[in-house]
């Protein structure tokens, strides 16, 4: 079960770096809560490989400082598709 876990955690990892992708994102095509990757990432890959685990940190710190970016495009399209906005 171990080596399940950690090949798991490889493999979100590898996953995040290649596609830029976000913990949401990630958790959605590996089939998993948020929090499962959260911990696979943050918890038990710095213990599997520490480099991909810096590796990992960067793309996340980048994809946390354009959240907000994100979150208004999300608003926009959702009010342009309801017909309220111009």
């Amino acid at each position: 079960m171990k080596d399940y876990i950690e090949e798991r955690a490889l493999e979100i990892a590898h996953y995040i770096i290649e596609s830029k992708a976000t913990v949401r994102e990630a958790a959605k095509v590996f089939k998993v809560s948020k929090s499962t990757v959260h911990k696979d990432v943050s918890e038990r890959l710095p213990k599997i490989n520490p480099t991909i685990s810096d590796e990992v940190k960067k793309v996340l710190e980048q994809n946390k400082a354009e959240r907000h970016i994100r979150g208004g495009r999300a608003t926009r399209i959702k009010y342009k598709s309801s017909g309220l906005a111009d």
